[in-house]
């Protein structure tokens, strides 16, 4: 128990100083000598737990998405309505990639032409986004606008934000999504919902 126990620290501490070497360096010149020194083990464990730099990339890439799937199911249940939590969860999102180098290095990887990057934290974002907006129309939330439409909208902006903040933070900052949502909630909910919706997030973050 306590060898796995230790191993399990030992990839994960991997993980994480592979993602900070990712995001600094680029995954073409990132080393793998940078990244166990960095996590303060030898090549020897690195290649222990990853045959290769891909692969490595790969684990980082997944813990994002587990990352992400956590951000977008804690407000279930919690915020007033589905639009509320598409609001609620695009804040949380945007403090997360600018906290947890992991997500930020997944999206990161997840576009990278150089390793074939699929966009999978992307298209998993795109797809929660296009769920939540289905609800909302379901509802009777959104105004003459269609779900699909707004979904492409809301994805292409939140992650130009998450690009523009691995420039500046202050594209991931809260008076950035709140200003978004301040200009988009207008011509996306019905005026009968609009007084009742949040663009600071109904949760303090």
């Amino acid at each position: 128990m306590v060898k796995q126990e230790r191993a399990l620290r030992t990839r994960e501490a991997l993980i994480a100083s592979a993602a900070t070497v990712f995001t600094r360096d680029g995954f073409s010149t990132a080393s793998l000598n940078a990244i166990s020194s960095l996590a303060g083990v030898s090549s020897g464990a690195l290649h222990f737990h990853f045959v290769n730099k891909a692969a490595l990339a790969d684990s980082v890439e997944q813990a994002a998405a587990e990352r992400l799937d956590r951000i977008v199911t804690a407000h279930e249940g919690v915020a007033g309505n589905s639009l509320q939590l598409l609001v609620d969860t695009s804040h949380a999102l945007a403090h997360l990639l600018a906290e947890d180098v992991v997500l930020r290095a997944g999206f990161e990887l997840s576009r990278d032409q150089v390793r074939g990057g699929n966009q999978g934290l992307h298209h998993q974002w795109h797809e929660w986004v296009g769920a939540a907006l289905k609800r909302a129309d379901g509802e009777g939330l959104l105004n003459e606008v269609t779900p699909e439409t707004v979904a492409a909208s809301v994805v292409a902006a939140t992650t130009g934000f998450e690009v523009l903040g691995t420039q500046d933070p202050q594209w991931l900052s809260h008076g950035t999504v709140t200003r978004f949502w301040q200009l988009l909630l207008p011509r996306l909910a019905a005026p009968s919902v609009l007084g009742d919706l949040v663009p600071e997030g109904s949760r303090a973050e």
